[in-house]
């Protein structure tokens, strides 16, 4: 009786108290029982591939998204498609379930934090409501006026004199406009004002259609008296029907006609005549018609090609290449019609551009009309308007190609507001919507809170509610430690941490209650100094009624955490099985790796002795991009250097946006611009850069660790010279499964085929006919020790290091792999199911598999990103080897254990946003932890234990 008790009580949805999973098996998962508390702070770790991400995306939440589907009817199902259920027995206690991960972050420019989290939502209705409009030619406040408001003015002002009562039609505008004259005089009016000028309508009246022209229909003519009260009415009423809503009044002074003043029932400056339209929430979208700069649609940039971009060596001719898209002289039909231009103006494909004519240079780029008469006449559109044209119309291959001589630059409209002027001339305590984007969420908080008293009755009846909200959702953001974005940054600016954190804001602003929210990583990025604000957060969360589970390395969450369950003990098939679990006080006490990192008993060690380098500098002087301050970095070459600082301090401008382009420009002839720095000293002393950042190796499942660190092709070049394959005439295009001929044509080699789900995110499934394994049944049959080119891809990088133990040009790139921690992914692995932090260790084992020349800069950006401390200590031997060859490693980190190992140190701060952008100091760990203003040397000084 009591058995059943306790089962009720997993399945009553009131009063359950745990989560319990049977038999998993997906992926790598050894048929785990697992029994998770209800409404606690629960933390899955373990070593990266040990399996924490199959059991909490791929079981726990697959099965929660799978029955919310279940719900819906059969006919809504017909259109989704059935989901799969995931390798699992039975999972009880399930609650509704909520994803937040990292790679949903979206790449589309128009996203900003500000739409994600609908605080520019509600901004755009603030503005739209209690916005109040000012004149962009005048920058007087603009008016709107009512028929009675109008027509007391005119008895307040003009009693006993005579004025002419005009309708604006034509405003600024070239054109004869004889069809119109016409139908103003069918209306029945006679008189109508061009350029200031009264004039009668007759028969064939019509203007210069080459000039600018201003014409208003004079509707009446009147002495104004308090009896003709209703002719006035009327005609007021007739110049507001006729002008569209604005009127003009001309007074007569000394029998000549005085200024004339504008009225208008919408908003309208009374001086310069402009009127702008009632204003909707729409007006402040960048994303509407309405509202966008209409110059560069609402992106805040133009993305052009240009001479520039094209002919960036003047002093080369153009047989010689100077003209990159075009290369050097071929006989191709465009190098003859340069020819026949330059030939013209007496000079050939062999003068250097800077001495070509600069018209006949303009002919070449720009184009010409077809020239009567001359006997080489023809018409030339000129390269730059055919580049564009392909740009616009090409096929997708050329268009990729064109992204290489694309300059971007700010609109020059808009100067990257976005907004059209108009929009930006609607102000709230003298500021506009775009002022407000372009601030730090902090000093958004801040200007925002005594804003009440600032506003005016209308206004604050008005603002009162939006204000609430919007304050509501800037206190979550700065919850998460978000205080130094702001509203117009675009999201595919931000880490994976960052993306996160912002849904993490949107869903505590949601206040769900009963949820099982599922978090993958979430304080990835964060210094040490914010992760009690995303720990307070994730508590927030909990207390409110939600069960939280984070997928997580990071020490101080665990130790916070109210529940930890460790999978492992290894990565890949050595994974796979709960290893340890209980509160943090209890699994302290247990046995198990993770337990003794935490604990204290095995530790990443600090060098005895820090590399001297090799005595060379790289001095980066007055870099000044973004918020930093005039900062002059200074890096000690051939030793391993961290860059660290509290979100938002200005590391990655420094490193990312200023140096990294600058030496890419250098060693690679780069066409991406840093941002703004003064001069850079000692290039001599390093031969090239690498940058291994944390972007996808690829976004299709064709994009595989086994082609990205191209082993791939010598893996089938081995399978070419088998006795089978020569035999049978097959050359290393049949085992690719990019090109027809050994690949199966169902899913064309890619072993998945893509389902589209309307509303829902598409999905990959195995292909019907091959069963995943990219190939046809002929090409399968071609055996290698027993093992076909399929079975390979599925071969995990420590199987394959076994395998091709007598391959030495295979097993180089493939140990590269099994160093840096990668053992456990698959050589075939679908680039989309990489993490982050795992495609930047494919990248790094690329650069590491090449030969070194002891003076390469390498740049990292965050490389514990989803590691163990196991992992960190794989990755640590890996950047030591670099280092100890000479090559200088530089990495942007907040990991504490990559900091206190690092030969020297380079801190900004001291906070995010315009409060940071300095560099604090610089120095070993032991000589910056002495620093009172940086953030990173308290807690560094706490790892060091001094």
């Amino acid at each position: 009786m009591k058995k059943n008790n306790e089962t009720s009580s997993v399945i009553d949805a009131s009063g359950q108290e745990t989560i319990e999973v049977f038999g998993a098996r997906e992926h790598n998962l050894k048929n785990v029982d697992l029994t998770i508390p209800r409404n606690k702070l629960v933390v899955i770790t373990g070593i990266s591939g040990s399996g924490k991400s199959s059991l909490a995306f791929d079981t726990i939440y697959a099965e929660g998204q799978r029955r919310y589907m279940e719900s819906f009817s059969a006919y809504a199902r017909s259109f989704i498609g059935n989901m799969e259920r995931p390798d699992v027995d039975k999972i009880n206690g399930l609650s509704p379930v909520i994803s937040i991960e990292q790679k949903t972050t979206s790449k589309n420019p128009r996203s900003t934090v500000g739409t994600v989290t609908e605080i520019y939502d509600f901004l755009r209705l603030l503005y739209a409501r209690a916005g109040e409009a000012f004149s962009y030619v005048t920058g007087k406040k603009m008016v709107r006026q009512s028929e009675d408001q109008i027509i007391d003015y005119i008895f307040q002002n003009f009693e006993k004199k005579k004025i002419t009562l005009l309708a604006p039609i034509v405003k600024g505008r070239k054109g004869h406009y004889r069809e119109l004259f016409q139908q103003v005089r069918k209306m029945g009016y006679t008189k109508v004002r061009i350029d200031g000028e009264i004039v009668e309508i007759t028969a064939k009246l019509q203007v210069d259609r080459y000039k600018i022209h201003d014409i208003e229909i004079v509707i009446d003519r009147i002495q104004v008296d308090p009896a003709d009260r209703y002719r006035v009415a009327q005609s007021v009423k007739a110049s507001l029907d006729q002008g569209k809503g604005i009127m003009m009044i001309v007074p007569q002074i000394k029998d000549k006609d005085g200024e004339a003043q504008f009225f208008s029932k919408f908003l309208m400056d009374p001086e310069s005549g402009i009127a702008y339209d009632e204003p909707a929430p729409n007006m402040f979208s960048f994303n509407s018609p309405y509202g966008s700069c209409p110059c560069c649609k609402g992106l805040g940039v133009i993305e052009e090609i240009t001479e520039e971009s094209i002919i960036p060596d003047k002093s080369l001719s153009i047989s010689r290449g100077a003209i990159l898209p075009l290369g050097e002289y071929r006989d191709i039909w465009i190098f003859r019609q340069f020819e026949t231009i330059l030939k013209k103006y007496k000079v050939s494909l062999t003068t250097p551009v800077k001495s070509v004519p600069a018209e006949a240079l303009k002919i070449l780029l720009h184009g010409t009309e077809t020239e009567d008469g001359s006997e080489t006449a023809f018409k030339f559109d000129g390269l730059l308007n055919f580049l564009k044209s392909q740009q616009e119309e090409g096929s997708e291959k050329t268009q990729k190609w064109l992204t290489d001589y694309v300059t971007i630059t700010t609109c020059p409209e808009c100067h990257g507001a976005r907004l059209k002027k108009e929009s930006l001339h609607f102000k709230i305590d003298n500021k506009n919507i775009f002022e407000l984007s372009s601030m730090n969420i902090s000093a958004l908080a801040e200007w925002m809170k005594d804003l009440e008293k600032r506003l005016d009755k209308r206004q604050l009846q008005i603002a009162t509610e939006i204000l609430k909200e919007i304050r509501k959702r800037l206190g979550f953001l700065l919850d998460v430690g978000l205080d130094y974005l702001t509203l117009d940054r675009t999201l595919r600016t931000l880490s994976g941490g960052e993306a996160q954190r912002i849904r993490l804001a949107t869903q505590i602003g949601t206040q769900l209650v009963g949820v099982l929210y599922i978090l993958d990583e979430p304080s990835i990025g964060l210094h040490q100094r914010d992760n009690v604000k995303l720990i307070d957060a994730l508590k927030n969360l909990r207390d409110i009624g939600n069960t939280v589970l984070v997928v997580e390395h990071d020490k101080d969450m665990m130790l916070h955490s109210d529940y930890i369950v460790d999978i492992g003990p290894g990565a890949g098939r050595h994974g796979g099985s709960v290893v340890a679990q209980g509160t943090p006080e209890q699994f302290l006490k247990l046995p198990g790796i993770t337990a003794d990192y935490l604990s204290g008993k095995a530790t990443i060690a600090v060098p005895k002795e820090r590399r001297a380098g090799n005595g060379h500098t790289l001095t980066l002087k007055n870099a000044s991009g973004n918020n930093l301050k005039n900062v002059t970095l200074t890096l000690p070459l051939g030793k391993m250097i961290s860059i660290t600082g509290v979100s938002g301090s200005g590391k990655s401008t420094l490193v990312h946006d200023t140096l990294f382009p600058i030496l890419n420009k250098h060693f690679f002839n780069s066409r991406r611009d840093a941002l703004p720095y003064g001069s850079i000293e000692g290039l001599e002393f390093i031969d090239k850069v690498i940058e291994v950042d944390q972007s996808p190796i690829g976004r299709t499942p064709r994009s595989n660790p086994a082609t990205y660190t191209e082993v791939f092709g010598e893996i089938r070049n081995l399978f070419t010279l088998l006795p089978e394959a020569k035999i049978r005439g097959y050359k290393a295009g049949r085992f690719s499964f990019n090109v027809k001929g050994g690949r199966c044509e169902t899913c064309e080699g890619a072993g998945m085929k893509l389902i589209e789900m309307d509303f829902l995110p598409d999905v990959y499934v195995p292909c019907e006919t091959c069963k995943g394994n990219r190939y046809n049944r002929e090409t399968l049959e071609v055996r290698f020790k027993g093992k076909s080119i399929a079975d390979v891809l599925n071969m995990t990088v420590d199987q394959a290091v076994e395998f091709f133990d007598n391959q030495p040009r295979i097993l180089r790139k493939i140990e590269t792999l099994q160093e840096v921690g990668l053992g456990y992914i698959t050589l075939g692995q679908h680039a989309p199911t990489l993490s982050g932090g795992e495609a930047q260790r494919v990248k790094l084992a690329t650069e590491l598999s090449k030969r070194d020349t002891g003076n390469t800069l390498y740049i990292l950006d965050e490389p514990t990103t989803g590691l163990h401390f196991q992992d960190i200590q794989h990755l640590l031997y890996v950047l030591n080897k670099l280092a100890d060859k000479g090559n200088t490693v530089l990495i942007i980190e907040h990991n504490l254990d990559v900091i206190k190992v690092s030969d020297y140190v380079v801190d900004l701060g001291p906070e995010g946003g315009a409060k940071g952008g300095k560099i604090l100091c610089s120095g070993t760990p032991e000589e910056i932890i002495h620093n009172k203003k940086s953030h990173t040397a308290k807690f560094l000084a706490e790892e060091l234990k001094i």
